[in-house]
């Protein structure tokens, strides 16, 4: 991993201007030229590019997961997992329900009623990664969150595999999440028939999930046809450890994140070169021990970095700036410096809290902000299911009490048919 000195201004500033959200121009163009496709040919262009992309050719009355293939998913899968991801669900749903809203109507003393309708969207679609690797925790967080918002079809999409199934461990946990209907699609291809339909799967209201860079152009593309959670790219930590947190936990967790794919993201900061080594010497030692070798050493020796930060306000100032998905505070009194953080998808507290924790089962959603958009976008959550609705009641004598300044506002605009729907009520009254 390449050391970057805090006062080295032009290194730090480099590592802040990285982005590898939105790809190039020519990737945006083939996106645009699938989801045309999907538009309009529907299900006969989804059979192709499944073909092409996933290696197996679907009919119609495949594309959809059929209920003997749930069974025998929940028949293959062991109880140990059964028995962790219902308490997942249990955790999930638990922290997802303090954040339901409720209609408000509020009456004031002029008579009138002012308030919002909150209503759950009706249709919404998932995104679950497949391919390299199986997401069965992905499923959760965006599925039970769906079901305490009380959205009516939960659908979801995720790749086949190339024998033309789904991963069981992956539709064992839509079975016990709520999931609507399951289709075997993926890529932009996934992304297109959500929005515009195909065959059986009909468009949805909203697409949420992560995905590869295919699916988050597809999803920015597809926007304002459906609405979408966020833009996410690449998964990535920071660590911020202080010279008494264990080099083997802190290099332990930088590669959680280094082996989901080779764009992710490791960064280190800390406050000695000698705390530095140590950490190194155990990424390498632990590198070796991975399944996943090859795809997390590429990400923490292209995008990993280790910053040597003088003290804790700068390496606070560090991580404000680069805003990261996950954020860990490997620090002697964490809590002390929470207030301090501005910017990050999730904060994860002392030397015993690695991400995982979180990714898996603690139930805050993992579907978070990068690429520094924590700056704007938050965690998936319950509202990310609710839609409101503006309410609003003028008594006969309240629009009297306050037409004349309805009246003047309009007119300053220039917009004399609003102030005409006033005055015609005051003349008349």
């Amino acid at each position: 991993m390449k050391k970057i000195f805090y006062d080295d201004k032009s290194s730090i500033d480099a590592l802040l201007k990285e982005n590898k959200t939105l790809g190039t121009k020519e990737l945006f163009n083939k996106v645009q030229t699938i989801l045309d496709d999907i538009k309009n040919n529907g299900y006969n262009a989804v059979r192709r590019y499944t073909a092409k992309f996933d290696g197996v050719d679907l009919k119609e009355n495949e594309f959809r997961v059929s209920e003997e293939e749930i069974e025998e998913a929940m028949a293959y899968v062991d109880s140990d997992f059964i028995e962790a991801i219902k308490l997942a669900i249990l955790n999930v749903e638990k922290f997802h329900k303090k954040q339901m809203l409720v209609t408000t109507l509020e009456e004031s003393e002029d008579g009138i009623i002012l308030g919002q309708l909150i209503r759950p969207i009706e249709r919404v679609g998932l995104y679950v990664p497949g391919g390299t690797a199986a997401y069965p925790s992905s499923v959760v967080m965006t599925a039970v969150p769906a079901q305490v918002a009380g959205v009516k079809e939960i659908i979801m999409i995720s790749p086949p595999g190339k024998d033309g199934k789904m991963n069981p461990y992956t539709l064992a946990a839509a079975k016990l999440s709520g999931v609507t209907n399951i289709y075997k699609i993926g890529g932009a291809q996934g992304i297109g028939a959500l929005a515009y339909g195909a065959g059986s799967l009909k468009k949805v209201d909203k697409i949420v999930g992560p995905g590869n860079i295919f699916v988050t152009l597809a999803k920015k593309i597809v926007y304002g046809t459906v609405d979408i959670d966020m833009l996410a790219g690449p998964s990535e930590i920071l660590v911020i450890a202080d010279d008494k947190a264990n080099p083997v936990y802190i290099a332990a967790d930088l590669l959680s994140q280094g082996e989901h794919d080779k764009l992710a993201s490791s960064i280190l900061v800390t406050f000695s070169e000698k705390a530095a080594e140590a950490i190194e010497i155990e990424l390498e030692k632990q590198l070796k021990l991975l399944i996943r070798e090859e795809i997390a050493r590429t990400s923490i020796e292209n995008n990993g970095a280790i910053i040597i930060a003088n003290n804790m306000e700068e390496a606070i100032n560090f991580s404000n700036a680069y805003g990261p998905e996950h954020l860990e505070l490997a620090i002697e009194e964490p809590f002390v410096w929470l207030e301090s953080i501005k910017n990050a998808g999730a904060v994860f507290l002392g030397y015993y809290t690695p991400e995982p924790i979180g990714d898996y089962f603690a139930g805050p959603n993992h579907v978070l902000p990068t690429n520094g958009t924590s700056r704007f976008y938050s965690p998936l959550n319950t509202h990310t299911y609710l839609k409101k609705t503006s309410v609003i009641s003028y008594t006969k004598e309240a629009l009297i009490k306050k037409g004349k300044y309805i009246e003047k506002l309009a007119s300053v605009e220039g917009f004399t048919a609003h102030k005409n729907s006033v005055t015609v009520r005051l003349k008349n009254e």
